[in-house]
Parts: C-alpha cells; structure tokens; sequence
C-alpha cells in the first residue's frame, strides 16, 4: 500500500493523477485498499506484447541482441520495421544523447512526482519525449493533452533539467500493426507550465485532504461533481450499488423467512 506511511513523500506517477482526477473512488479502491479486478485474457494479451515492445525498444537503444525477443514475437519485428521506415531521424543513431527507460524524480509538496520516458533524446538545443504507445488508435488530440502523462512529463523535465518549456516537446508514436504507426506531438511553453504547476498543487491538496478524512475520519473519497457523464467508471459503481443492495435486499428476506411463527 503506497500510502501507509505519511511521515514519508508518496510517490505518485501519471496513472496516479490521472485517476485521482477521473475517479476518486476507484483511486481509493485500487490504491488504499487493493481491490484490483483481474485482467481478462485478451487485456492480458495486450499487455504483454506492450510490455516485450517497450523491453524491446529498450535492449535497442543499449544496443543488447534482439534476436530472441524477434524470434518469439514476430509482430513485434514488424512493428519495429514500421517505426523505423516512418520516424528514421528518431530511431536512427545521431550525435543526440539517448536515454531509454530514463527515471525522474521532482519533490512536489508532501509528494514524490515519478516520470519513466520511453526514450529522451537531447542536444543543446531541444529536449524530446518520445513514448511508445501499443494499442491501435490514438486517442483525441485535445484529450491526450489534457492527459496527466503529457502534462506531468513536460513539466518534470523542464522542473528537473536546464530547458526552457519552449525546449520541450512529447511525441507519442502508435505502433501496433496492422496500423501504419502515427505520432502525436505536443509541444510545451511557459504557460503551460505554470497551468500544469497551478493544476498539480490543487488536485494534491485535495489529496491530502481526501487522505486525511479517510484515514482519520473514516469518510470515502467522494466522486466528482460530473461524474455521472465524464467518468469512465460512473456504471461500474453504479452497477456495484445495485448488487449491493440487492444483496442486503436478499439477506433480509433470508432473515425474515427464518424467524420462527
């Protein structure tokens, strides 16, 4: 459980974020108390070949041998071949310095903010995050932009490194087949950056508040005001309530049909 101890910084990533700002219930559930619901075969399916493509992309750029990852999964030679033919100038060696896999850290309020990039490529002039995304359609533009793991990345690497927000661009690529792969690129500048700063401090001081009612006061984490028409999750609480009631519905019939006349 993440947040067990509060006399230490908690790490949040984007996925934190994220549903922090969709669903505070579901944050609840997944992360206070582990209530995870299993993957089906085929989620299970997409997040293993998601997972071998990223460890791909990363033995890559380490310049480690690729044949049995390419052996296995030939998808996943494709997949690389595609990338390659339509982004040449990113996955081609240059004079830039290459960082796969790279970690930061930036200490935010009573928090730790965690970013993973895929791949972070820098000269003195620019500073790109590229991320490599394995399901078949990019999502809307505007709503991945909103996206905390574009805002987050952006906003760690500026907070974290000598760049400029003008210096900083995030470029997510779409490489599942049988899709040719498509990118999406954001680039980033100082008012975006301090909205991203702005927003940050207000969804985590409505964490530490949530935080403190539940584990002091026993009280949820509440839902959003637009829950009903914004949030992902709005039918599986709503479905949950129902079978509870129903539940406790049943149970009391039980009851009732045995007390004795």
């Amino acid at each position: 459980m993440i947040f067990k101890d509060r006399s230490s910084l908690i790490r949040l990533s984007q996925g934190h974020l994220n549903l922090i700002a969709t669903c505070p219930p579901r944050f609840q559930q997944i992360y206070l108390e582990q209530l995870h619901s299993p993957l089906n075969p085929e989620q299970q399916e997409k997040q293993t070949w998601g997972t071998r493509f990223h460890l791909l992309m990363q033995q890559r750029e380490l310049g480690l041998p690729l044949e049995s990852l390419l052996i296995e999964e030939p998808e996943l030679h494709h997949s690389l071949a595609a990338l390659i033919k339509a982004a040449p100038e990113i996955l081609l060696p240059a004079r830039d310095i290459r960082a796969a896999e790279h970690s930061r850290t930036l200490s935010f309020n009573n928090y730790l903010l965690t970013v993973i990039y895929d791949l972070l490529i820098v000269n003195k002039e620019a500073a790109k995050i590229l991320d490599w995304k394995t399901y078949l359609k990019p999502p809307n533009k505007k709503k991945l932009a909103n996206n905390w793991q574009t805002r987050l990345y952006m906003y760690v690497l500026a907070e974290t490194s000598d760049y400029l927000p003008e210096q900083i661009s995030f470029t997510y690529w779409f490489v599942k087949l049988p899709h040719q792969p498509q990118s999406l690129t954001f680039t980033y500048n100082s008012q975006q950056h301090q909205q991203n700063k702005q927003d940050l401090a207000e969804l985590l001081n409505q964490l530490d508040r949530w935080l403190d009612d539940y584990q002091n006061k026993e009280i949820p984490f509440p839902h959003r005001v637009n829950c009903e028409t914004n949030c992902p999750y709005h039918q599986f609480f709503l479905s949950s309530e129902e079978s509870k009631n129903q539940s406790e519905t049943s149970n009391l019939i039980t009851e009732i049909e045995e007390i004795p006349i």
